[in-house]
C-alpha cells in the first residue's frame, strides 16, 4: 500500500513539474485545450494540463523585415530598383496577441509583399527625380497604407524606411555628370565671388591710402599756411615801423660795395644800426656849431 502511494506521489510530481511553463518580459502566450483557445498566459511562471493544453508563445518586440529590392517603372518610364523596410511589432494585449495568430496566415510574409505593391502604386506615379527628392512623402504614405491594412492583424506598424532608388545604370551616369557640373558651375562662382571680393578689399584699402595722402598733405599745406601768416603778423608787428630805415641800411650795403663814402646825420636811428654792426664810425663835423654832426664811412 505504501509503495502504492509513493508511486502515486511521484507521479503527481513529474506530472506538474511537467506542466510547468515559464514565459519571459518579451513574450505573451496563448493557451489552448483540445484545439481551442483557452486562456492568455502572461509573463512568469505559468501551468498548463499536459498533453490536453498546448501554449503558443509570441514574440512581442519590435521586428524589422525587408521589402526585397524590386524594378518599378515610374511615370517618366524608367526602371527604378526599389528596396524598403518595414519594422512592426505585435501588440501586448490580449486580444491583440489573438488577432495575430488567428487573423492572419503569415504576418512577415504578408507585410513585405503588402508593401511591395503599395510602393508600386505610389512610385508607378511619380517621376524617378520625384521619387528621390520625395522619400519622406513616400514613406508617409506607405506607413499610412500599411497601418490601414493591418488594422486587424493585432500589429503595430512602427514606421517605414525607404531603402533606396536606384536608376538605371545609364541614367545614373547622365545624373552624375549633370550633379559634378553643377558642383563645377557653383566652385566657379564661388571663385568668382571671392575674388570680386578681394577685388573689392583692395580698391577699398588703395582709395583710403590715397585719402590719408591728400589728408596729410591738406595738414602739411595748413601748417606751412599758418607758419606764413605767423611770420607775416611778426614781420607786421615788428617791422613796419622800421621800413625806411631798412630801405637806407640796403641803399648803404649797396654802396659799400662800390667803396663808396657815405655821410650820415649824427643824430639819426641809422647811427646806431651802424654802430651795432662794427663797421661804422661816427665823425664830428668842422663846421659851424650849428650844423649837424656827420659821420664818415669807410669801406
Amino acid at each position: 500500500m505504501e509503495n502504492l502511494v509513493t508511486i502515486l506521489i511521484v507521479i503527481v510530481v513529474l506530472f506538474f513539474f511537467a506542466g510547468i511553463r515559464i514565459i519571459r518580459p518579451t513574450n505573451r502566450a496563448l493557451i489552448e485545450r483540445l484545439g481551442k483557445y483557452h486562456h492568455f498566459a502572461p509573463p512568469g511562471f505559468n501551468w498548463i494540463i499536459p498533453g490536453i493544453d498546448k501554449m503558443y508563445k509570441i514574440n512581442i518586440t519590435e521586428k524589422m523585415i525587408n521589402a526585397e529590392p524590386q524594378e518599378i517603372i515610374t511615370n517618366d518610364n524608367l526602371n527604378a530598383s526599389v528596396d524598403a523596410q518595414v519594422y512592426f511589432k505585435i501588440r501586448s494585449d490580449e486580444e491583440s496577441v489573438k488577432n495575430s495568430q488567428y487573423n492572419v496566415n503569415s504576418i512577415e510574409y504578408q507585410i513585405v509583399n503588402l508593401a511591395r505593391t503599395t510602393l508600386r502604386n505610389i512610385i508607378g506615379t511619380m517621376t524617378l527625380k520625384s521619387a528621390n527628392s520625395e522619400r519622406g512623402k513616400i514613406n508617409k504614405e506607405l506607413h499610412g497604407t500599411l497601418l490601414e491594412e493591418t488594422a486587424n492583424w493585432g500589429i503595430e506598424i512602427v514606421r517605414t524606411e525607404l531603402k533606396e532608388i536606384d536608376p538605371p545604370k545609364d541614367v545614373q551616369e547622365t545624373m552624375n555628370k549633370i550633379v559634378k557640373a553643377e558642383n563645377e558651375k557653383i566652385a566657379a562662382i564661388d571663385y568668382a565671388t571671392a575674388t570680386e571680393t578681394k577685388a573689392d578689399g583692395e580698391k577699398r584699402a588703395e582709395i583710403r591710402r590715397a585719402e590719408g595722402i591728400k589728408q596729410a598733405a591738406i595738414l602739411r599745406a595748413e601748417g606751412e599756411a599758418q607758419a606764413i601768416q605767423l611770420v607775416n603778423e611778426s614781420a607786421e608787428k615788428y617791422f613796419v615801423g622800421n621800413a625806411q630805415m631798412l630801405r637806407r641800411i640796403q641803399a648803404m650795403e649797396t654802396s659799400l660795395k662800390d667803396n663808396s663814402k657815405i655821410v650820415v646825420p649824427t643824430g639819426s636811428d641809422l647811427v646806431n644800426v651802424m654802430g651795432e654792426m662794427g663797421g661804422v664810425i661816427p665823425l664830428k663835423s668842422r663846421s659851424d656849431k650849428d650844423a649837424p654832426p656827420a659821420a664818415s664811412v669807410k669801406p
